[in-house]
Protein backbone atom coordinates (compact mmCIF):
# COMPACT_ATOMS: atom_id res chain seq x y z
CA UNK A 1 0.00 0.00 0.00
CA UNK A 2 1.41 3.56 -0.72
CA UNK A 3 0.48 6.73 0.53
CA UNK A 4 1.37 10.34 -0.75
CA UNK A 5 0.21 13.61 0.28
CA UNK A 6 -0.77 17.29 -0.19
CA UNK A 7 -1.50 19.94 1.69
CA UNK A 8 -2.90 22.97 -0.21
CA UNK A 9 -3.34 26.27 1.49
CA UNK A 10 -4.96 29.73 0.93
CA UNK A 11 -2.32 32.09 -1.04
CA UNK A 12 -0.52 35.16 0.99
CA UNK A 13 -3.17 37.65 -1.38
CA UNK A 14 -6.08 35.47 -0.72
CA UNK A 15 -9.18 37.06 0.38
CA UNK A 16 -9.39 35.64 3.62
CA UNK A 17 -6.71 36.82 5.29
CA UNK A 18 -7.83 40.51 5.25
CA UNK A 19 -11.46 39.26 5.99
CA UNK A 20 -12.92 40.55 9.35
CA UNK A 21 -12.94 38.40 12.30
CA UNK A 22 -10.01 36.61 11.26
CA UNK A 23 -7.11 39.23 12.21
CA UNK A 24 -9.14 41.45 14.12
CA UNK A 25 -7.08 41.69 17.47
CA UNK A 26 -8.55 40.00 20.77
CA UNK A 27 -8.71 41.64 23.49
CA UNK A 28 -6.62 39.03 25.67
CA UNK A 29 -4.19 38.98 22.63
CA UNK A 30 -5.23 35.60 22.01
CA UNK A 31 -3.92 33.96 18.58
CA UNK A 32 -7.03 34.12 16.27
CA UNK A 33 -5.22 31.30 14.24
CA UNK A 34 -3.86 28.13 15.11
CA UNK A 35 0.07 28.47 15.13
CA UNK A 36 0.81 27.13 11.63
CA UNK A 37 3.78 27.74 9.36
CA UNK A 38 1.42 29.24 6.63
CA UNK A 39 -0.48 31.22 9.17
CA UNK A 40 -3.56 30.58 6.80
CA UNK A 41 -7.39 29.95 8.07
CA UNK A 42 -7.51 26.69 5.94
CA UNK A 43 -5.53 23.80 4.81
CA UNK A 44 -6.60 21.11 2.34
CA UNK A 45 -4.90 17.59 3.02
CA UNK A 46 -5.14 15.36 -0.41
CA UNK A 47 -4.00 11.89 0.52
CA UNK A 48 -3.55 9.49 -1.79
CA UNK A 49 -4.89 6.01 0.60
CA UNK A 50 -4.96 2.90 -1.34
CA UNK A 51 -3.49 2.30 -5.23
CA UNK A 52 -5.77 -0.73 -6.01
CA UNK A 53 -4.90 -2.06 -9.68
CA UNK A 54 -8.08 -0.99 -11.85
CA UNK A 55 -9.07 1.97 -8.67
CA UNK A 56 -7.64 4.24 -6.48
CA UNK A 57 -8.44 5.93 -3.43
CA UNK A 58 -8.02 9.81 -1.87
CA UNK A 59 -8.78 11.11 1.23
CA UNK A 60 -9.84 14.39 1.27
CA UNK A 61 -9.43 16.39 4.79
CA UNK A 62 -10.55 20.09 5.25
CA UNK A 63 -9.06 22.17 8.65
CA UNK A 64 -9.99 25.09 10.25
CA UNK A 65 -7.32 26.90 12.02
CA UNK A 66 -9.57 29.86 12.89
CA UNK A 67 -10.74 29.98 16.37
CA UNK A 68 -12.72 32.86 15.27
CA UNK A 69 -14.92 31.71 12.47
CA UNK A 70 -17.36 28.61 11.44
CA UNK A 71 -17.50 27.92 7.21
CA UNK A 72 -21.01 27.03 6.78
CA UNK A 73 -21.84 25.73 3.44
CA UNK A 74 -18.54 25.53 2.49
CA UNK A 75 -17.77 24.30 -0.95
CA UNK A 76 -14.35 22.75 -2.43
CA UNK A 77 -13.76 22.67 -6.08
CA UNK A 78 -10.73 20.54 -7.45
CA UNK A 79 -9.49 20.30 -10.99
CA UNK A 80 -7.81 16.78 -11.65
CA UNK A 81 -7.61 14.99 -14.50
CA UNK A 82 -9.10 11.70 -13.09
CA UNK A 83 -12.40 13.36 -11.80
CA UNK A 84 -14.22 12.10 -15.08
CA UNK A 85 -14.08 8.35 -13.53
CA UNK A 86 -14.76 9.05 -9.67
CA UNK A 87 -16.86 5.66 -8.68
CA UNK A 88 -17.86 7.08 -5.16
CA UNK A 89 -17.85 9.91 -2.83
CA UNK A 90 -18.03 8.58 0.83
CA UNK A 91 -18.40 11.92 3.30
CA UNK A 92 -19.49 14.78 1.06
CA UNK A 93 -21.73 15.39 -1.48
CA UNK A 94 -20.15 15.68 -5.25
CA UNK A 95 -21.09 17.45 -8.21
CA UNK A 96 -18.91 17.01 -11.37
CA UNK A 97 -18.67 20.61 -13.23
CA UNK A 98 -18.43 20.31 -17.08
CA UNK A 99 -18.42 23.66 -18.65
CA UNK A 100 -16.42 21.46 -21.07
CA UNK A 101 -18.70 18.67 -22.51
CA UNK A 102 -15.41 16.67 -23.99
CA UNK A 103 -13.66 17.37 -20.42
CA UNK A 104 -14.58 16.61 -17.37
CA UNK A 105 -11.60 17.16 -14.97
CA UNK A 106 -13.38 19.77 -12.03
CA UNK A 107 -15.80 18.60 -9.24
CA UNK A 108 -16.88 20.33 -6.56
CA UNK A 109 -17.02 18.99 -3.46
CA UNK A 110 -19.53 20.11 -0.58
CA UNK A 111 -20.68 19.08 2.75
CA UNK A 112 -23.76 16.69 3.78
CA UNK A 113 -26.72 18.80 5.10
CA UNK A 114 -26.94 17.86 8.84
CA UNK A 115 -24.07 16.21 8.89
CA UNK A 116 -20.72 18.06 7.47
CA UNK A 117 -21.77 21.08 5.82
CA UNK A 118 -20.65 22.97 8.86
CA UNK A 119 -16.85 23.45 9.20
CA UNK A 120 -16.49 24.39 12.62
CA UNK A 121 -14.13 26.84 14.14
CA UNK A 122 -10.10 25.74 15.43
CA UNK A 123 -10.43 22.77 17.99
CA UNK A 124 -11.34 18.86 18.25
CA UNK A 125 -14.78 20.02 15.58
CA UNK A 126 -12.79 21.86 13.39
CA UNK A 127 -11.67 18.92 10.73
CA UNK A 128 -14.08 17.17 7.93
CA UNK A 129 -13.16 14.39 5.58
CA UNK A 130 -14.40 12.20 3.13
CA UNK A 131 -12.42 9.40 0.55
CA UNK A 132 -13.00 9.55 -2.88
CA UNK A 133 -12.89 6.20 -5.06
CA UNK A 134 -11.78 6.45 -8.80
CA UNK A 135 -11.30 3.96 -11.26
CA UNK A 136 -7.80 4.05 -13.35
CA UNK A 137 -8.04 4.65 -17.06
CA UNK A 138 -4.29 4.01 -18.11
CA UNK A 139 -4.88 5.67 -21.88
CA UNK A 140 -5.55 9.41 -19.83
CA UNK A 141 -4.28 8.71 -16.50
CA UNK A 142 -0.91 7.45 -14.33
CA UNK A 143 -0.12 8.29 -10.73
CA UNK A 144 3.86 9.05 -12.11
CA UNK A 145 5.07 12.44 -11.83
CA UNK A 146 2.59 14.09 -9.13
CA UNK A 147 -0.28 12.93 -11.49
CA UNK A 148 -2.16 11.90 -8.41
CA UNK A 149 -2.61 15.86 -6.83
CA UNK A 150 -5.07 18.16 -7.98
CA UNK A 151 -4.02 20.77 -10.39
CA UNK A 152 -6.10 23.89 -8.94
CA UNK A 153 -8.10 23.39 -5.38
CA UNK A 154 -10.69 26.35 -4.73
CA UNK A 155 -12.19 26.72 -1.17
CA UNK A 156 -15.26 28.67 -0.66
CA UNK A 157 -14.45 30.81 -4.28
CA UNK A 158 -10.66 31.52 -3.51
CA UNK A 159 -7.36 29.89 -4.96
CA UNK A 160 -5.67 27.55 -2.95
CA UNK A 161 -1.84 27.73 -2.92
CA UNK A 162 -0.46 24.25 -4.36
CA UNK A 163 3.29 22.92 -3.45
CA UNK A 164 5.40 23.09 -6.08
CA UNK A 165 5.67 19.77 -8.53
CA UNK A 166 9.26 18.98 -7.98
CA UNK A 167 8.27 18.82 -4.26
CA UNK A 168 5.37 15.66 -4.64
CA UNK A 169 6.67 12.54 -3.01
CA UNK A 170 6.00 9.63 -6.04
CA UNK A 171 5.06 6.09 -5.84
CA UNK A 172 7.77 3.71 -6.17
CA UNK A 173 6.93 2.10 -9.55
CA UNK A 174 9.11 -1.34 -9.03
CA UNK A 175 11.88 -2.44 -6.96
CA UNK A 176 15.30 -2.13 -8.82
CA UNK A 177 16.53 -5.78 -9.32
CA UNK A 178 19.64 -6.46 -6.77
CA UNK A 179 22.61 -8.07 -7.72
CA UNK A 180 22.96 -11.01 -5.93
CA UNK A 181 26.70 -11.21 -4.81
CA UNK A 182 29.19 -14.83 -4.90
CA UNK A 183 29.29 -14.68 -1.51
CA UNK A 184 25.87 -14.88 -0.60
CA UNK A 185 24.98 -17.94 -3.02
CA UNK A 186 27.98 -19.54 -1.39
CA UNK A 187 26.85 -19.17 1.52
CA UNK A 188 23.37 -20.57 0.58
CA UNK A 189 24.76 -23.21 -1.06
CA UNK A 190 26.46 -24.47 2.30
CA UNK A 191 23.83 -23.88 4.67
CA UNK A 192 21.90 -26.12 2.12
CA UNK A 193 24.34 -28.66 2.06
CA UNK A 194 24.77 -28.76 5.76
CA UNK A 195 20.64 -29.32 6.42
CA UNK A 196 20.96 -31.93 3.77
CA UNK A 197 24.01 -33.71 5.35
CA UNK A 198 23.34 -32.85 9.14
Amino acid sequence: MSRITGNYVCRSDSKLLNMVGINTPRKDNSPLLQCTHHMCPIRVHWHVKVNYKDYWRVKIAITNFNYRMNYTQWTLVVQHPNLNNVTQVFSFDYKPLAPYASINDTGMFYGMKFYNDLLMEAGPSGNVQSEVLMQKDKNTFSLKQGWAFPRKVYFNGEECMLPPPDSYPSLANSAHPSRVSISTLFSFGLLVFVVMWG
